[in-house]
């Protein structure tokens, strides 16, 4: 079994997601502190990036490796 990776709310200013990460919301919900700010559901696919309004946090859309 692997290792789950965690993230704190808001500790990053940059995440990038990917298509598999889809749909976003900030918080996202492998992050430890879910509960940071109420939760919202953020259009990255739109421009490729997106800034969430409470925290700031820039999440961008890469492609998913194979």
């Amino acid at each position: 079994m692997g290792e789950q990776k965690t993230l704190t709310a808001c500790s990053e200013q940059r995440y990038e997601i990917r298509r598999s990460d889809l749909p976003l919301s900030c918080p996202t919900a492998d992050m430890t502190a879910w509960d940071a700010h109420p939760k919202i559901y953020l259009d990255v696919e739109a421009m490729g990036e997106v800034l969430c309004p409470y925290c700031g946090a820039l999440y961008v859309l890469v492609e998913d490796k194979d």
